[in-house]
């Protein structure tokens, strides 16, 4: 059974750069989609996919492990599955799935890790029939060893996101959070944990929250961070926002302006929002 998944921002670089590769294997195979898993604890998980003409594999679904073509790509001692027909094969056609898709052509082949570990697959299929070769496979095995680089990438920078939170102390009681890069759900906790307990531990009374490294990803504001002023003012602690870039603005006017409507002072730069509170910059003399 399909269900919805929202692909975690920590596939960003995956998503951007599969769709050039995908789009050279389906040419290569001749064939309508491609399309890469991640494996999880009892699903399969497509973490991107690419469609030519009729959309078969949406992106972001995630099917039980024992109903996928996966299972059986794992499980191949070549760490590869093809059949020419998924709907005439004798061990596919009793699969859930292959009536859904209707699909079959198909070829898969595993996604291993640095140290050989198999965490995912990428496969291709196409609603005609397909005789893959040993050349294909080879191709695909070869295209997969550079997907699975990118996903290993992508994991690392993800989990760096987690190591600090930027808070920049500034004085007494003063200090800046500097929000950089894209917000998951994950991080998000880690940043309202951190800056909570900081503020308290720290005697804060003023915060000043710079947004202008963040990313919005597919348009979506972290809402982690309406909720990071509230929380932070119901502990008596003042805040000012900077730095909101043109996206932030254009999300906050279409989603009921809670950003523009919280109880807070929004400058354009930290320069304004330092002399907000009293400190200004100023040019060192030269002797």
């Amino acid at each position: 059974m399909s269900i919805p998944y929202n692909v975690s921002s920590d596939h960003a670089s995956l998503i951007t750069a599969s769709k050039r590769i995908f789009t050279i294997i389906c040419e290569r195979l001749d064939v309508n989609t491609a399309y890469v898993t991640k494996k999880g604890s009892s699903a399969m998980t497509v973490l991107s996919s690419f469609n030519k003409e009729d959309e078969i594999i949406p992106e972001g679904y995630s099917v039980e492990y024992d109903g996928t073509y996966c299972r059986l790509i794992i499980a191949d001692p070549e760490s590869a599955m093809t059949t020419e027909n998924l709907m005439s094969n004798e061990v596919t056609k009793e699969l859930e799935v292959t009536p859904q898709l209707n699909v079959k052509g198909f070829l898969g082949v595993t996604l291993r890790n640095l140290q050989g570990e198999v965490f995912g697959t990428l496969c291709v299929m196409d609603k005609e029939e397909k005789d893959f070769s040993q050349a294909d496979i080879d191709y695909l095995h070869a295209m997969a060893e550079v997907l699975a680089h990118t996903i290993e990438l992508d994991q690392t920078t993800y989990n760096m996101g987690f190591l600090t939170v930027p808070i920049i102390p500034i004085t007494t009681g003063i200090s800046i959070l500097s929000i950089q890069g894209i917000i998951d759900e994950n991080r998000a906790q880690k940043i309202l944990q951190s800056v909570l307990d900081y503020g308290s531990s720290q005697q804060i009374h003023h915060f000043i929250i710079d947004l202008s490294g963040l990313i919005i990803l597919d348009g979506i504001f972290p809402n982690v961070l309406i909720n990071l002023v509230k929380s932070l003012q119901l502990m008596g602690i003042q805040t000012i926002v900077t730095g909101i870039s043109p996206e932030i603005a254009k999300y906050d006017m279409n989603n009921g302006q809670e950003l523009s409507t919280l109880d807070t002072e929004i400058v354009r730069n930290l320069e304004a929002a330092l002399a907000s509170i009293g400190f200004y910059l100023m040019e060192k003399d030269e002797q």
